[in-house]
Parts: structure tokens; C-alpha cells; sequence
């Protein structure tokens, strides 16, 4: 069979439904001024205003009220035996209300669901449920948007058209279809369909949270949340290039060559239709597998679910770092791992993009992480926009005692846990500091990838795989990063003793596996909880 064409630039199928040629896409060329547009709304809609934003503050707080009012008259009362039962009460009441407020804090309870490490354990189990059990839009609702958008019925473009959507979330939802082709075949087939007046929902709820988060600050117990203006700020960076698909067909074909020039042929991007993309429809090539989580089908079949996580966690790295465009919303129901061991990347809504100044600036980062440079890392953050451009390096270095020699955190009682962890929240709230939103993309991806160690590859030497893929990053990009930042390659060495230093342990520690982090882990997080449940 002859190759596709397409595979010649992208990480495609090896039988392709259709073949994307670049220069014949019609929706393509939109992509790049519609992002500069969504883009260019977030301080428009981010900006507080002076008085309450019409009559959906009142819903939002009627709403809020009844999930945290019933909660705090019971926690008051001792109705719940543990903190773990408070906390899940509280967070099935705020996704119940997030669910009934719609897609805008929909949207927000799925970024929260995938901060596993970053919010409470019991918000991000509840908040799983928004990903993809939201109720569908009626099937009518459906045909109405499909048939306006591509123009014309749905039996003349579809040989068929499930009723029953196959995944419903915050802005769309995704049905199996066979598309009819002039040659007079059909091919399976996915739509994915945003909801109706979707993109009026979220701006009007983003200029009702700009107008609540600033009487926020300070009032949420959970270190992540600390700077909710902020928050707002990044969450509507995120959410405003998701209101239209065609950008999201583009993000498409930009991971697709990202991937191709990087030779990472582990992972596959299905084809977006060149023709069927729209701002509400996305007709794409149907893809299947494994679910990210089944483990034992995965090895039943012969699949190397160690390899698996490593081409995931060096195809995410390489494309931030060597050519800043990375999939910026890795979760379980994002990715197929196919029966060949390939894996295929689902949703495209969010992707991170790093260019010029701001690349180099997370490069320098990543490289002051392995080599122990302090000062280099938090003049990297200063570039990437996390903290002020006139912000005292050395102070800053100096209050958050990062100078100091680090202490392994499981000699610590609970009760130093939470005070250390007080102590940088408020030392960086005090200079400034927040999220950029490709910062937090690159975190909560990172967040992800831990996780599926634990589920994967539980026994995986940590230390090791971090000292293959720094090597790996010098054979294939030493030099052109290297170049890039105007440093000599030759003067570049990893610390693992810093490394080591940064996980608690010492210098002469040859091996920790994952399953023996998560340990350390789990007792540093109880002897949390056990010191604030003390405290109640």
C-alpha cells in the first residue's frame, strides 16, 4: 500500500479515511488571526467591574449558596465524622452546582478534576464526573447545529449519525457518524458539536467571576487557589480558544508536525476533515484503543506500558522545550493507547505554545532544574511571566530560603508541613507571583503523567529515567539548545545530587522507584491532614 502523503510532514494513521494536504485546507488559514482575537478578549473580559454584571451574579450566588450553606450548617453541627467526609460533601455540592450553573463552570470543575497533586483528592474525584458525564444537548439540538454549520441535511453528508452521544463535556459533545465520500463509500467517523450559545455562556460568566474574584482573595482555603483574580485571569486564557473549532482543527495538524519533525513516531493525531471544520462542528478521523487506565488490557495484549509512559513523557518535554507547542490538556479520556503500542491523542481545545523570549525562558528553566542553578530558575520564572519584571531576584531566593540546603519533608511534623507551605504561599502572593497559563498547561500535564506512573509503570526507577532523558535531550537537541541560549554544551552537567536533594535524599541514594515516591508522599499528605483535622 502506498504511503500517505500526509504522513510525509505529520503523525498520522498509516491508513488514512482522507489525506490533509496543508495548503488545500480551507479552515486553516482562520486559525492563526482567531486565536490573536480570542486572545486579545481575555483583558476585556477579565477586568472587574464596579458593579455586579447584570442578574447572573445573583444565580451564581443562589447557586453557590445552596451548596456551601447546607455544608457549613452540617460541618458546624459535627455531622461529619472525618475531614475526608467533609471535604467530599462540600465537593459533590460544588459540582452538583457547577453542572447546574453550565458549560463555563463545567469547564472549570474538568481543570480542576485534572490537578490531581494541585486541589483536595475529594474535588478532584468529584470533579472527574464533569469530563465526560455531563448530560448530552437533545439529539434535535444536535442535527440543528450540524446542519447549519456544514450546509446542509445530515442524511445527505452522513450515511449515519448516532443519537446517543459517545462523550458529553463542558463546551461540546461527540458523536460516531460514517460520512458519506464521493466515491460512494462511508467512513466512521467523529463530530464533535459545541452546545448552543456556548460561547455567549462563557463570556458573560467570565465577567461575572472577574467582578466576584477580588472579594475572594484570601477567603479560600487551598493554597492553589490563593490568587483568584489570577486564576480567572488564566482560566480565560484557556477557555477562549476552545469557542471555536477551527482553531482547535489547527492545534490538530500543529501537534501532527511537531511530532513528525521530532520523530516521535509512539504518538498518532487523528486527521481533522479538510473540508467538514466549522466553529461549532469538527469532523475528524475515528480512532480507537485501550483506555489510558486499563492497565491489564494493555498488558494482556503485549504492550510495553513502561514504554508507553516514556515516549509520553519525552514527546510532551521535546515539543514544549524544542519547538514550544505541546497538548495542553493530558488526561485519561484524552488518549487511546493502540494495539500496535502507539498512542493517540484525543482533544484538542488546549494546547500551550511557547514562542521566542518566552520559550527560551521555560528552557532555561527546565535546564536550571537539572542543574541546580536557583537563580536561573527564578529569573526563568520572571520571564515567563510568573512574577514581575522588577522582581528582587535575590530577595526573593532569600525569603522562600531556597539558599538553604533543602530538608527532606518527611523528617518534618505536621504541623512544619503546613506552616512551610503557609510561608511560601504567602512570601510569593507577596511578590506578585501567578500562573502563566502555559506554565500551569506544562504543571498539570506533568501532574498527569505522575499519576500514570503509579498506574503504568509503578516500579520505574525515577532517578534513572531522569538521567536517560537529560542524556537523550543532549544526543538529539544538545546543540541547537545549546546555540538557542549562547551557552557551551561541554559546561552543561546535571546535579543528581541536587536532584536527589530536591526529592529528600541523599547523595549516595543509587534508585527510587515510583511506588517508593508515592510512599514518601503519602506520609508527608497525612501528616498533613492529621495536623489540620487536629486543629478542627
Amino acid at each position: 500500500m502506498t504511503e500517505p502523503t500526509d504522513r510525509s510532514w505529520g503523525a498520522f494513521t498509516g491508513d488514512p479515511p482522507w489525506v490533509v494536504e496543508r495548503d488545500e485546507v480551507r479552515w486553516l488559514p482562520l486559525a492563526v488571526p482567531l486565536r490573536r482575537r480570542a486572545q486579545g478578549e481575555v483583558p476585556v473580559l477579565t477586568r472587574p467591574s464596579r458593579r455586579p454584571p447584570g442578574a447572573r451574579v445573583v444565580t451564581v450566588l443562589r447557586h453557590l449558596g445552596r451548596a456551601v450553606g447546607p455544608w457549613l450548617w452540617g460541618k458546624r453541627r459535627g455531622r461529619y465524622a472525618t475531614a475526608s467526609e467533609s471535604r467530599t460533601e462540600i465537593a459533590r455540592r460544588l459540582r452538583e452546582a457547577a453542572e447546574t450553573l453550565g458549560p463555563t463552570y463545567i469547564k472549570l470543575g474538568q481543570i480542576i478534576s485534572s490537578g490531581e497533586g494541585l486541589f483536595p483528592p475529594e474535588l478532584v474525584t468529584e470533579f472527574k464526573k464533569c469530563r465526560d458525564q455531563v448530560p448530552p444537548e437533545p439529539f434535535e439540538v444536535v442535527r440543528r447545529t450540524v446542519e447549519q454549520d456544514l450546509g446542509g441535511r445530515l442524511e445527505d453528508i452522513f450515511e449515519s449519525f448516532d443519537t446517543e452521544a459517545l462523550a458529553a463535556a463542558s463546551i461540546a459533545q461527540v458523536h460516531a457518524a460514517r460520512l458519506r465520500t464521493d466515491a460512494g463509500r462511508s467512513i466512521d467517523v467523529v463530530v464533535k458539536v459545541q452546545r448552543p450559545s456556548v460561547d455567549r455562556l462563557v463570556r458573560r460568566d467570565l465577567r461575572v467571576m472577574a467582578w466576584l474574584a477580588p472579594h475572594l482573595v484570601g477567603r479560600i482555603p487551598v493554597a492553589a487557589l490563593a490568587n483568584p483574580p489570577a486564576l480567572v485571569e488564566l482560566f480565560a486564557e484557556t477557555i477562549v480558544e476552545e469557542l471555536d473549532f477551527r482553531m482547535e482543527a489547527a492545534n490538530m495538524l500543529d501537534i501532527a508536525e511537531m511530532l513528525h519533525e521530532l520523530g516521535q513516531d509512539g504518538y498518532v493525531v487523528p486527521r481533522p476533515h479538510p473540508e467538514l471544520v466549522s466553529r461549532r462542528v469538527l469532523v475528524m478521523e475515528r480512532v480507537s484503543g485501550f483506555n489510558f487506565d486499563d492497565v491489564a488490557g494493555m498488558q494482556d495484549a503485549g504492550i510495553d506500558t513502561e514504554g508507553v509512559i516514556r515516549t509520553g513523557m519525552i514527546a510532551f518535554m521535546e515539543g514544549a522545550l524544542v519547538h514550544g507547542v505541546f497538548h495542553g490538556d493530558l488526561h485519561g479520556g484524552n488518549l487511546f493507547v493502540l494495539a500496535d503500542g502507539r498512542t493517540a491523542l484525543l482533544d484538542f481545545g488546549i494546547v500551550g505554545r511557547l514562542t521566542g523570549a518566552r520559550r527560551l525562558a521555560f528552557l532555561r528553566l527546565m535546564l536550571g532544574a537539572t542543574t541546580n542553578d536557583v537563580r536561573g530558575q527564578i529569573a526563568a520564572l520572571r520571564d515567563l511571566g510568573a512574577l514581575p519584571i522588577d522582581t528582587d531576584l535575590d530577595a526573593v531566593i532569600r525569603d522562600l530560603r531556597l539558599d538553604q540546603t533543602p530538608v527532606d519533608p518527611t523528617t518534618l511534623t505536621g504541623e512544619e508541613l503546613v506552616a512551610e507551605v503557609q510561608r511560601v504561599v504567602k512570601a510569593l502572593l507577596a511578590y506578585g507571583a501567578k500562573l502563566p497559563k502555559e506554565l500551569m498547561l506544562y504543571v498539570k500535564n506533568m501532574v498527569f503523567l505522575d499519576g500514570a506512573i503509579a498506574r503504568l509503570a509503578p516500579d520505574l526507577d525515577i532517578l534513572a529515567e531522569i538521567t536517560a532523558i537529560s542524556m537523550l535531550f543532549a544526543e538529539r537537541h544538545g546543540e541547537r539548545l545549546s546555540r538557542e541560549l549562547g551557552i557551551d554544551p561541554t559546561s552543561v552537567e546535571i546535579d543528581l545530587d541536587g536532584v536527589k536533594a530536591g526529592f529528600g535524599l541523599e547523595p549516595d541514594t543509587n534508585q527510587l522507584t515510583y511506588r517508593e515516591l508515592q510512599q514518601r508522599r503519602e506520609l508527608i499528605q497525612k501528616r498533613m491532614r492529621d495536623h489540620v483535622g487536629a486543629l478542627r
